[in-house]
């Protein structure tokens, strides 16, 4: 690297309302799939930091749950707190919302980062999906009218477009700092937390509709045998009758959900896995703070 160009590295939260794309930019950015996607509010639950290394610097992406206004039960609690949580001692934050819609969970969320005094990156996502392409900037007028950012962007993370120039304007507002990580590290979570992630991304997929919050995934074994991986997964549900939706006819639905966790997994760890899933009750765990906390809720 030359005298001429700095490296610049520090920590970014990644806030918004649920679902309006924070971990596939999260995603997008590290080049590696480090949070869980799917189309149903909530796929987020944990704080996590995904890990961009760039030439000119290093971005530490905070990513949150989304902020929910009503806090009904107690995981909405728990992951409200998270997202605020996500915030002490970062440089920037980007406040993340869908192109053509803003509404009070999106200021909610604004007002959460203006308060923590740092500089505001405006992400506008989703935007190859607007119909009217001339709706864009009369709605980036009105929602940046009376609020501060450093810069706006408007991208699609799941296409990729308009990256480059967010990476360069948010690397500009970082400290000038060595990196806090190797060139080959994506997140600071281990791979056996990475592979609950996976099998629960699996269960928002293909059981949203029917179960959407009522399911959580803990890894019970988690060992390396050569060049094979070894994993045993026990999906959490709160009712019987949610047990068998889970399992589905003739094991059917678990056996899919398995699978593809399993093809998954070896894509991000780069190695053979064999995995066994089970399916138990533990009646109300999403809405009891001592069972989310055993569950590795913080």
């Amino acid at each position: 690297m030359s005298e001429q160009t700095p490296h610049h590295c520090g920590s970014v939260a990644v806030i918004g309302r649920p679902n309006v794309g924070k971990s596939t930019l999260t995603n997008a950015l590290v080049g590696a799939k480090v949070s869980i996607v799917s189309n149903r509010p909530q796929t987020t639950r944990h704080r996590l930091l995904g890990i961009a290394t760039y030439p000119e610097g290093q971005l530490v992406l905070v990513d949150t749950p989304g902020l929910h206004k009503v806090q009904k039960r107690a995981m909405n609690r728990v992951m409200n707190r998270a997202a605020r949580g996500s915030l002490e001692g970062v440089d920037a934050g980007l406040l993340v919302i869908e192109a053509g819609r803003w509404d009070e969970e999106d200021s909610l969320a604004f007002n959460v980062l203006r308060d923590a005094g740092i500089p505001v990156v405006l992400v506008v996502n989703k935007i190859d999906r607007m119909k009217d392409k001339g709706a864009l900037l009369p709605f980036l007028q009105e929602v940046t009218a009376g609020r501060d950012f450093s810069s706006v962007h408007p991208i699609s993370a799941q296409k990729r477009n308009g990256l480059e120039a967010l990476v360069r304007d948010v690397l500009a507002l970082l400290p000038e700092a060595p990196p806090m990580f190797g060139e080959d590290e994506i997140t600071d979570r281990s791979q056996r937390f990475l592979a609950g992630e996976l099998v629960r991304e699996q269960l928002m997929r293909q059981l949203g509709e029917e179960l959407p919050y009522a399911t959580t995934v803990e890894i019970e074994r988690f060992t390396e045998d050569g060049n094979l991986l070894r994993i045993g997964a026990v999906i959490w549900v709160e009712r019987e009758g949610q047990k068998a939706i889970v399992i589905g006819k003739g094991g059917t639905r678990l056996k899919e959900i398995g699978a593809k966790s399993r093809l998954q997994m070896e894509r991000l760890f780069g190695a053979k896995v064999f995995l066994e899933t089970w399916v138990r009750v533990r009646e109300g765990w999403s809405d009891d703070e001592a069972a989310l906390k055993a569950f590795g809720y913080e």
